[in-house]
C-alpha cells in the first residue's frame, strides 16, 4: 500500500480501506461515529468519539467472593427468584381445578419445580452460561455480542442474526423487567388479605407507594442497594428453609417429590392437566435470566457461591414445605406461602415478603441497567446517560432514563391488572423465549468460540431446549389471558432496538461521505495556502481517519484556519482509574511543523472525561511540546447533525421520525466532556434520512 504525504495510504485506497473498515467494524464503530455528529450528544459510556468498547487490555480484576459481594448479590442477584415461593406453587394448584391436591399430584408437580430449579438454574446458568462473560458483563446483549465476535471470521450475515436475536432476547427481557416488580409486590402485600379481607382496599395503594420508593433508591447503586438488601435476604432465605423443613419433618413423605419418577408420571397420567400446570411451574425459575444479566455487578464466584450455599437449599426446603401443606390441609393451596408459617407469625412474613419482592425487582431493574449498556455498546439504543454507582466494579451502574421508564410502565401495569392472579397470565411468556435464546446464542459461542465437540452441544440443545421449549409452549395459552402485555412490549421494544440500529447505520454512511479522509483535507489545506489566525481549535472526534464536520464546515465557511488544531477521540477502559502517563497517545498525523495532532485519551471509567483537562495534559506532554498549544485562546468546536426524514430507501418512514425522535433524547455531548460554554461553537449539517 503506497502512503502519502501525511503518513497515511494514499488517496483512493486509503478510502476504500475506510469504507471496508466502516462495513466490518460492526455497529459499535457505526454507533459511535454517528452518536458524536448526528446530535452533538454522546453517553457516559464514551469519553469523546471513539469506540466505547473496554480496553482489552484493563479488562477488570475478578472480585473476590467475599462476605460482602455474597451477600450484596442475595440482595440484588437473587431476589427474583427467591420471592418466586410467593406465588409459584399457588397458581399451579388454582390455574386449573382439574389438578388434585393427591400425593400422585402434589409430587408430580414438586417434582418439575425442584428438577426444573437443578437443570435450568443450577445447570445451565449458574454453572454453564456464567462462564460466557462479555469482559465481565453479563445478560443476553453480552451473550450476543460474543457469539457475533466469534462469527464475525466466518460470515457477516449470520453474525448479524445472532446481533439481532440478542436485541430479541434484550426486548424480551425489558418485558419480564416489566412484569416482575409488578407481581412480586403484588403479591407479597396481597398477604394482608390472609389475614383480614379489609385490609383489600389498601393492596393496590401500598403497592405503588413501595414501587416509588424503590426506583427512588436506584440512583444510590446496586453495591449501596445490595449492602442494606444482602442482609434482609439472608432472613429471607432464613426463614424460606426453616418454614418449609417444619412443614417437612412432619410430613417426611413428600421428600419422595425429589424423584424425577414423579414428573415423569405426572405427565404420563395427566398429559393436559401437566401442560397446563407447566405454564405455572416456569414461575418457579423466573430470575434466572436476571441472575446473568447482573454479572457485572458482583462478578461469577459470588452468584455460585450464594447460589449453592443459601438459596437452593431454602427454595428446595420452601418447596417441599408448601407442597406437604396442600397434603395435609387441601385447602391451603389458595396460599400456601403464608399459611406454611404459624397464625402469630404471618404478620411479621407479610412484612418480610413485602421487603423481599421489593428486593425481588432489584434484580430485573439493575439487570435492565446491564442489558441497556450493552445494547448502546453494540449500537442498538442512542447513548443514554449512564452513571458509574462504584469506584471498583465496572458493572456497578445507574441509568435515569431506563429507571423512571420501568417505573412508569409498572405503575400502568400494577393498575391496569390489580392483582398477582392477574399479573401470572401475563408472566412466563416473556422468561420462557429469552431463555430458548439464551440457549440459542450459547451453542453459538460453544461452537464457534470455545470449540465445543459436536456432541457435547447436541446433548446442551436437547436437554435444556426441549425443556424451555415446552415451557414457552405451555405459556403460549396465556397469550389470550395477559400474555399479549410481554409480548407487546418486546415487539415495540424490538422495534425501536432495529430501528436506531439501521438508522445510525444509514446516517453514519452518509456522514463519512460528507466527512471525507482527513489525509486529503489536510493535503488540500496545505496546497490552498488558507490564512491562519492565531488560537487552539479543538474537535472531539470518534477516530482520525475521517475529518470532523466542524472542522470542515469552520474552514469551509471562513476561509481560514487555526494555528492549532487539535483532534480528540476517547474511549473507557474497564478499569477505574488510569494514570495520566498512560492515557495520552499523540499522533502529528505525519507532519510535526503544521500545527494539527490527534490526542488518543483513554479514561478509566471513574476518571471525569475532561476535555479541557486532556488539553491542558497534552500541552505538557513531550510529544507535543514542539505544537506550542496556546491554552490561553482555546475554541472547541463539536459537529452537530440536523436529520431531515426523507422518501430515500433504507428505512420506512415511520421508523425514520422514530428515529430521529431518539436522537433528540440522547445524553448531552458537551456536558459530559466539560467543555466550556462560553467557548464552544456548536457548527450543524444536515443529513437526510
Amino acid at each position: 500500500m503506497t502512503v502519502g504525504r501525511h503518513g497515511f495510504p494514499s488517496r483512493t485506497r486509503w478510502w476504500r480501506a475506510a469504507r471496508t473498515k466502516v462495513r466490518r467494524s460492526g455497529v459499535e464503530t457505526a454507533r459511535s461515529w454517528y452518536a458524536y455528529g448526528v446530535t452533538e450528544r454522546g453517553g457516559d459510556e464514551q469519553t469523546g468519539a471513539g469506540d466505547d468498547e473496554p480496553s482489552r487490555t484493563s479488562r477488570p480484576g475478578r472480585p473476590a467472593a467475599g462476605l460482602g459481594l455474597l451477600l450484596g448479590a442475595l440482595g440484588v442477584v437473587y431476589g427474583d427468584i427467591g420471592t418466586s415461593p410467593l406465588y409459584a406453587l399457588k397458581t399451579v394448584f388454582t390455574l386449573d381445578r382439574n389438578l388434585t391436591p393427591d400425593a400422585p399430584d402434589v409430587y408430580g408437580v414438586i417434582s418439575w419445580v425442584f428438577w426444573s430449579i437443578i437443570l435450568i438454574v443450577s445447570v445451565k446458568y449458574v454453572i454453564f452460561i456464567l462462564r460466557a462473560d462479555n469482559d465481565g458483563e453479563g445478560g443476553v446483549m453480552a451473550l450476543a455480542a460474543l457469539a457475533r465476535r466469534a462469527l464475525l471470521k466466518v460470515s457477516e450475515r449470520r453474525a448479524a442474526t445472532v446481533l439481532a436475536l440478542g436485541a430479541l432476547g434484550a426486548a424480551l427481557f425489558y418485558g419480564d423487567s416489566v412484569i416482575t416488580p409488578a407481581i412480586s409486590v403484588l403479591s407479597a402485600v396481597e398477604g394482608l388479605e390472609v389475614i383480614s379481607p379489609a385490609w383489600q382496599v389498601v393492596v393496590l395503594p401500598a403497592s405503588a407507594v413501595i414501587l416509588t420508593l424503590l426506583f427512588a433508591i436506584q440512583r444510590w447503586g446496586t453495591g449501596r442497594v445490595g449492602a442494606v438488601f444482602g442482609p434482609i435476604m439472608l432472613l429471607w432465605f432464613t426463614c424460606l428453609g426453616v418454614a418449609g423443613a417444619a412443614e417437612v419433618i412432619r410430613h417426611p413423605g413428600v421428600l419422595a417429590g425429589l424423584s424425577p419418577t414423579y414428573a415423569a408420571l405426572f405427565v404420563v397420567e395427566h398429559p393436559v392437566i401437566a401442560f397446563i400446570a407447566m405454564g405455572a411451574v416456569v414461575l418457579s425459575i423466573t430470575g434466572a435470566e436476571a441472575l446473568y444479566a447482573d454479572m457485572g455487578h458482583f462478578g461469577r464466584a459470588p452468584i455460585r457461591r450464594a447460589w449453592f450455599g443459601v438459596v437452593f437449599p431454602a427454595l428446595t426446603l420452601n418447596y417441599l414445605g408448601q407442597g406437604a401443606l396442600i397434603l395435609r390441609s387441601p385447602e391451603s393451596r389458595n396460599n400456601p406461602f403464608f399459611l406454611l408459617v404459624p397464625g402469630w407469625a404471618q404478620l411479621p412474613m407479610v412484612v418480610l415478603a413485602t421487603v423481599a419482592t421489593v428486593i425481588a425487582s432489584q434484580s430485573v431493574i439493575s439487570g435492565a441497567f446491564s442489558v441497556s449498556r450493552e445494547a448502546m455498546r453494540l449500537g442498538f439504543l442512542p447513548h443514554l446517560r449512564i452513571r458509574q454507582t462504584s469506584h471498583r466494579q465496572y458493572g456497578q451502574i445507574y441509568a435515569p432514563g431506563v429507571n423512571w421508564g420501568l417505573f412508569v410502565a409498572v405503575l400502568v401495569v400494577v393498575f391496569a391488572f390489580r392483582s398477582s392472579t392477574n399479573l401470572a397470565a401475563a408472566y412466563g411468556v416473556a422468561v420462557t423465549g429469552t431463555f430458548m435464546i439464551t440457549t440459542t446464542l450459547f451453542l453459538v459461542v460453544a461452537r464457534a468460540r470455545w470449540r465445543w465437540p459436536t456432541w457435547r452441544l447436541v446433548v446442551f440443545g436437547v436437554v435444556f431446549g426441549s425443556i424451555e421449549l415446552t415451557f414457552f409452549t405451555a405459556n403460549l395459552a396465556k397469550v389470550t389471558h395477559g400474555g399479549w402485555l410481554t409480548l407487546l412490549i418486546a415487539i415495540i421494544l424490538f422495534t425501536v432496538l432495529l430501528t436506531w440500529r439501521r438508522g445510525a447505520e444509514l446516517v453514519t454512511a452518509r456522514r463519512i461521505e460528507r466527512e471525507g479522509p482527513l489525509a486529503e483535507f489536510i493535503e488540500n489545506l496545505h496546497a490552498t495556502n488558507i490564512p491562519w489566525v492565531p488560537g487552539t481549535a479543538v474537535f472531539p472526534h470518534p477516530n482520525k481517519e475521517t475529518t470532523p464536520l466542524a472542522l470542515r464546515a469552520n474552514v469551509a465557511h471562513y476561509h481560514v484556519r487555526h494555528e492549532k488544531i487539535v483532534i480528540i477521540t476517547g474511549r473507557t477502559a474497564n478499569v477505574p482509574h488510569l494514570p495520566w502517563d498512560k492515557r495520552l497517545t499523540i499522533d502529528d498525523l505525519g507532519d510535526p511543523n503544521d500545527g494539527i495532532i490527534h490526542i488518543d485519551a483513554l479514561f478509566g471509567f471513574q476518571d471525569p472525561t475532561d476535555f479541557p483537562e486532556v488539553l491542558r495534559r497534552a500541552a505538557a506532554h513531550p510529544h507535543a511540546r514542539h505544537v506550542n498549544l496556546d491554552l490561553g485562546q482555546v475554541s472547541y468546536f463539536v459537529s452537530r447533525i440536523t436529520l431531515r426524514c426523507t422518501r430515500q430507501p433504507g428505512l420506512a418512514v415511520w421508523r425514520k421520525r422514530l428515529f430521529i425522535a431518539l436522537a433528540h433524547n440522547a445524553a448531552s455531548h458537551t456536558e459530559f466532556l466539560h467543555l466550556p460554554e462560553e467557548r464552544t461553537i456548536v457548527l450543524s449539517a444536515e443529513v437526510a434520512v
